[in-house]
């Protein structure tokens, strides 16, 4: 047993064995490598260690290959078990109902802006013109004697040309309002609704070119109406609301645009000879974004009312510079009812008043304040200027809110006018002012 212990541990391949003992050590069962304090272990014969390296090979091999069989089993079940595939999918949370949960801050947002638009956008529509316009070839040999050897050098043809523009529901009989410019020279017209219906427009009456507004008239059940309120009592600085369709042809939908400002100012006039002979009187200004494609919208209040028409911009640009006009609803509904009345809106009025300038010799002759103003030099028999009062040697200096210099002034405030409007006049009459309301009356038939 002794000679077996020295063989099987050796301490050290440096260190010389000890010499044999008689009786062993009581402590020669262990043995401890002095250098590095390591316990030692037994060693195995020469065959020992081939035997244990195979069998850990086989014995890795084999849970290697249970390990890869079983991931396998797994992805299988998760892949074909919906509710675990659904699982394996990271998600977003869904966002809360409100952040906040009070019903006052809830409330909040359904703002008089927000209801008024919900009232009235229903009703707005886009309007698709169709145009054909004749044109005639531009070519450097317009020349008699080219034409004469090349007669299809000047010749005309007919183009088509598409437009856009908005417009609003005023009867549930299918009655749109919208401006003239809308639709004039339209071959074919095409009205859209938001709610994705769509239907052919035919012009209602004859077009009004003066006050550049004209009705459209469709064909259709349960149509949305948007009400028209009142422009006399409107207030600069309360809320201004554009509604319509800028740019139609490059959002696909007819859904309205909303544009949200105030008014501006109140009674904006635009002389005739630098607003293309179209009659532009007490517009309403607002800073509402107004774009290519808003005309004939609506702008309406924060109560819901349709208070007048999108008209025109000023903008260097051609975009919304916050500075944009609509005709009042006053007016629209002034040319709505002689449209629906006599299928025409009637200019053929006529005042039975005949003015002239105010000359510095007339002024100093009638002790008059200044030389501005329009004299009335006749008034005719049974005329409406007889009727409303006034005389020859009257002085005009203003009519309606706008103070005026010159008769040629009086004769552009009425530029636009119609027959049953009424006009107040203020006067001098003996060194004191008076104001008298004349109502236009049809130019009788002999006047013609």
């Amino acid at each position: 047993m002794g000679s077996v212990r020295r063989r099987v541990f050796p301490i050290s391949l440096t260190r010389a064995i000890d010499p044999p003992r008689e009786k062993p050590h009581p402590h020669e069962d262990c043995v401890s490598n002095t250098w590095n304090k390591i316990p030692m272990q037994t060693p195995q014969t020469d065959w020992q260690p081939t035997r244990t390296r195979h069998t850990r090979f086989v014995m890795g091999l084999f849970v290697g290959v249970v390990a890869s069989v079983g991931g396998m089993f797994v992805a299988d079940r998760i892949a074909t078990n919906p509710d675990t595939a659904e699982q394996a999918v990271p998600t977003l949370p869904e966002p809360p109902a409100s952040f906040v949960s009070s019903e006052d801050v809830d409330a909040t947002r359904r703002t008089a802006i927000v209801q008024a638009v919900e009232s009235v956008s229903p009703a707005v529509v886009t309007i698709s013109v169709t145009q054909l316009r004749r044109e005639r070839v531009v070519t450097p040999f317009n020349d008699p004697m080219w034409q004469f050897f090349f007669p299809d050098l000047g010749r005309e043809f007919i183009r088509k040309v598409n437009s856009m523009g908005s417009g609003f529901i005023v009867s549930e009989d299918g009655l749109i309002v919208t401006n003239e410019h809308v639709i004039r020279g339209a071959s074919e017209i095409v009205v859209n609704l938001p709610d994705g219906r769509s239907f052919n427009g035919e012009v209602f009456g004859e077009p009004d070119a003066q006050t550049d507004l004209a009705i459209i008239k469709i064909e259709g059940d349960d149509l949305p109406v948007a009400p028209l309120g009142r422009s006399d009592d409107l207030m600069i600085g309360e809320w201004a609301i554009a509604i319509g369709n800028p740019f139609g042809y490059l959002i696909r939908d007819a859904h309205p645009t909303v544009t949200v400002g105030v008014i501006s100012a109140l009674n904006r006039d635009f002389a005739a000879s630098t607003a293309n002979d179209r009659s532009y009187r007490d517009m309403i200004q607002t800073d509402a974004s107004i774009n290519p494609g808003n005309s004939g919208g609506p702008l309406i209040n924060s109560e819901g009312y349709v208070i007048g028409v999108n008209t025109f911009i000023f903008s260097q640009s051609g975009g919304s510079q916050g500075i944009g006009f609509a005709i009042p609803v006053r007016r629209v509904r002034m040319i709505i009812d002689d449209i629906l009345r006599y299928g025409e809106v009637r200019h053929n009025f006529w005042t039975g008043i005949h003015i002239q300038d105010v000359t510095r010799w007339i002024a100093e002759s009638l002790s008059l304040p200044s030389d501005r103003g329009a004299i009335i030099s006749d008034v005719d028999a049974g005329s409406p200027g007889e009727k409303a009062g006034l005389r020859r040697g009257d002085v005009i200096i203003a009519v309606g809110r706008k103070r005026v210099a010159s008769a040629r002034d009086v004769r552009e405030e009425f530029v636009g006018a119609v027959v049953g409007q009424q006009i107040p006049l203020t006067v001098i009459r003996g060194g004191n002012e008076m104001t008298v309301t004349m109502t236009l009356e049809e130019l009788p038939s002999e006047r013609r």
